[in-house]
């Protein structure tokens, strides 16, 4: 079992293709301070979800949701999602083949999230700077 408010295993994301299991694993994330994470069946194929805002931490700054754009935009090219919508709170990334691959990639981008996350709020910022 995973501490509260680290990232999940892949095996461990929650299937919210159900409204009910995307309210549940919501609150749940809120209730442990994480970020929020699932996969969703769309149409034949999948989706990932990620929020930020589940988490009370700090967004991701916009200087490191570069990382998280450039690995999305790698995978638009490469053919294994269509779309991504990527910003500091939010991921969403459809259609994926296979749910073994949702979750592969729902858990790499919630560990990346929540590494950028760590160092926004452990790195000393230069001052003048948010």
């Amino acid at each position: 079992m995973p501490m509260p408010g680290m990232p999940l295993q892949a095996a461990l994301i929650p299937d919210c293709t159900e409204l009910e299991a995307h309210r549940a694993a919501y609150k749940n994330a809120k209730a442990n301070d994480a970020i929020f994470v699932c996969i969703a069946r769309h149409g034949q194929r999948w989706k990932v979800e990620l929020d930020a805002m589940a988490s009370r931490k700090p967004y991701v700054p916009d200087q490191a949701v570069t990382v998280l754009q450039s690995a999305a935009e790698a995978l638009v090219l490469d053919g294994t999602v269509a779309q991504a919508n990527i910003g500091a709170d939010y991921i969403s990334m459809w259609p994926i083949e296979t749910e073994e691959r949702a979750r592969e990639i729902g858990a790499a981008f919630q560990a990346a999230m929540y590494g950028l996350q760590r160092l926004h709020i452990v790195v000393p910022r230069p001052r003048g700077r948010p």
